[in-house]
């Protein structure tokens, strides 16, 4: 007897149907074809024993597996459910009239339960496209595929459940999720504040800067300057998420499987802080079987570089084209897959190789040479990708013991929304920019008229301070924010003169006296 079962692979960010056809006939044998990797072939002593454990036997028959299409490689234990199913219905162990309306996904552990799986909601999603009545996958995946409407979701624990609900029993509640209820009860959450932040006042305007405009930002500062503490209360001040944001967010941590069991949406901007011992494959993406890597998982959140000098060259120069395109393109012989990369870059850094160089209070002992030695570490056309550049120093004592909170994030972030929209409104037909960083050189000469009196000051400062050719478009793309979060139409001499205050190392010479 010949029964199709439906399983899921996923390519990319996104999901591809696999029919899984097992045919009983009569003989002695068990093929599997289809192009599976060992994962998958090894899935029949993992079946077997499962079996046993439910009261279920492996018939005594010519088994043979199908998994099409042929030519995409079948990766993971995801696929034992539905072999599992398939071999059942096809000696008649339970009943076929069903199985063929549900996408089924899960590893079956040798006791008979279900363990995870990973990219559950790209799978629901292709699911309602194929229009497939519903999924039936592990209980701690349904409440992320729950998320998707018009599609049943059945989490099981484990084989016996999944047999149950063919044969007719009701033995699998379904899985209902309000996705704008979860969505709205949970956007909103502020884990780490601004208020919690003593001092600081200049590096916190630059950061708000930063969120309103969408700009990447590197701080320079000593040890213990409190960069990393600053750097993740950013996400806190960021627009909250969108549900389109969202949903498109949790696709990528879910196909990672990061997202944490039970979850359902992703509702708080992802922070991401890898280590600088981390490997170019590792940050963009990639491997045999390419998988997501940290760009990716910083999606429409914030991916941080903390000791930015100490990554390795090769590292930092995959940042490049991901910088520019808000994508990443994996390219391998047979294949290519695009993760979405619009993430923005915060990079912290010492001004030296001890730290102290600047510092009110310790000496440097560094030499010109290998403080320049050490900033040279950064590429100019990364460099070139970052528009804010912002010296963080100690905060004294006198700051440190007083008592009355900061300024919270929630206030900070009502600015930063009030500038966001002013952007959307500005950009509303050019789909691919959604905020002042991401200006052309044609929205910019549109966007960012100045007066005589404003062209003057911006000629003399880059005059005197000998900035370089690149710091420019940054500066006006940067005094262009800073005019929304006034409320401004147009940039002043004030807007120009701050944003000038934020390209210390375009200096001439920086660093060195």
């Amino acid at each position: 007897m010949l029964v199709k079962t439906y399983a899921s692979a996923v390519h990319g960010i996104d999901a591809l149907t696999v029919t899984v056809e097992t045919d009983a006939s009569p003989g002695m044998a068990f093929f599997m074809v289809g192009l599976p990797d060992n994962a998958v072939k090894e899935s029949q002593q993992r079946i077997e024993s499962a079996f046993r454990s439910v009261g279920c036997h492996m018939p005594g028959r010519k088994i043979v597996i199908n998994m099409a299409p042929a030519d995409v490689r079948k990766e993971g234990s995801a696929y034992d459910l539905p072999i599992a199913i398939g071999i059942l219905a096809a000696s008649e162990q339970i009943s076929s009239e069903k199985v063929g309306d549900y996408i089924i996904l899960g590893e079956l552990s040798l006791d008979g339960s279900i363990k995870p799986i990973k990219g559950a909601l790209p799978i629901a999603i292709q699911a309602v496209k194929e229009k497939f009545k519903g999924i039936i996958l592990p209980a701690e995946n349904a409440r992320e595929a729950a998320v998707v409407n018009d599609l049943e979701v059945y989490g099981a624990h484990n084989l016996q459940e999944v047999v149950d609900f063919f044969n007719g029993e009701n033995s699998i509640e379904p899985t209902f999720i309000d996705t704008r209820k979860e969505f709205f009860d949970n956007f909103d959450t502020i884990d780490l504040d601004f208020a919690d932040v003593k001092g600081q006042t200049n590096v916190k305007r630059a950061l708000e800067i930063a969120a309103a405009g969408g700009h990447n930002v590197i701080m320079i500062g000593p040890p213990g300057a409190g960069k990393t503490m600053l750097a993740k209360r950013i996400p806190s001040i960021l627009p909250p998420f969108t549900l389109r944001e969202s949903l498109e967010t949790t696709k990528i941590h879910s196909v990672a499987g990061t997202l944490p069991s039970g979850s359902a949406l992703m509702t708080i901007r992802p922070f991401r802080s890898p280590h600088h011992t981390i490997s170019d494959v590792a940050l963009v993406g990639g491997g045999t079987y390419p998988q997501p890597g940290e760009i990716s998982l910083a999606h429409n959140g914030v991916l941080f570089l903390d000791e930015l000098p100490e990554f390795k060259r090769q590292v930092l120069e995959v940042l490049r084209q991901p910088l520019e395109d808000r994508e990443i393109t994996i390219s391998r012989a047979k294949f290519t897959v695009n993760y979405p990369a619009g993430f923005m870059l915060v990079a912290s850094m010492n001004p030296c190789p001890c730290g102290y160089y600047n510092h009110p209070e310790k000496e440097c002992v560094c030499s010109p040479s290998q403080v320049q030695k050490y900033l040279n570490r950064i590429s100019g056309p990364l460099l070139d990708r970052i528009d804010i550049h912002v010296e963080v120093v100690p905060v004294p004592f006198r700051e440190l013991s007083v008592q009355a909170p900061s300024e919270s994030s929630a206030a900070i972030r009502q600015r930063v929304i009030a500038a966001r929209e002013i952007q959307q409104k500005r950009f509303a037909d050019s789909p691919l920019i959604h905020c002042n960083a991401q200006m052309t050189s044609a929205k910019i000469r549109a966007h960012c008229q100045l007066s005589e009196q404003s062209l003057a000051l911006l000629k003399n400062v880059m005059e005197k301070l000998q900035l370089s050719a690149r710091a420019y478009d940054r500066i006006l793309k940067v005094a262009r924010t800073i005019a929304d979060l006034s409320g401004e139409e147009d940039i002043t001499s004030a807007h120009i003169a701050e944003a000038i205050t934020y390209r210390s190392l375009d200096r001439a010479n920086w660093g060195l006296g």
